[in-house]
């Protein structure tokens, strides 16, 4: 990535911003099971409620939503899909001003992190 990336305010962050292709840039697994969908996750693509996750040797497609805790409004990105229900903190988002670049930080309750980033 090229562009200057600019810190998104997860406080007021639009459902928007989420959509569309996402690589995966990096992964540090922890506690999740690494034949999961997820954990060999190549691609995720997000588009209104509708989830796919593309891995070398296999996909799954579910839902997503954003949920917010009501403490800090933090939010979260959950995701059902037909081998895996999860839940993950979005950490970080990253977008450049024209917004045809972003970098997306999860960190999921098994302790996985992910960097997904936009464009592939």
């Amino acid at each position: 990535m090229s562009e200057i990336l600019f810190d998104v305010n997860l406080q007021q962050l639009p459902d928007e911003y989420l959509t569309g292709e996402w690589c995966v840039a990096s992964r540090v697994l922890n506690r999740n099971n690494p034949d999961s969908a997820l954990a060999q996750a190549t691609h995720f693509y997000l588009q209104p409620g509708t989830l796919k996750v593309q891995a070398p040797e296999l996909q799954d497609t579910g839902n997503w939503t954003v949920e917010r805790d009501s403490l800090l409004n933090r939010p979260y990105l959950e995701l059902q899909l037909l081998q895996e229900e999860t839940r993950a903190l979005i950490t970080r988002l990253r977008r450049s001003a024209d917004g045809l670049q972003s970098q997306l930080s999860l960190y999921f309750q098994s302790g996985m992190e992910l960097l997904l980033s936009q464009p592939c």
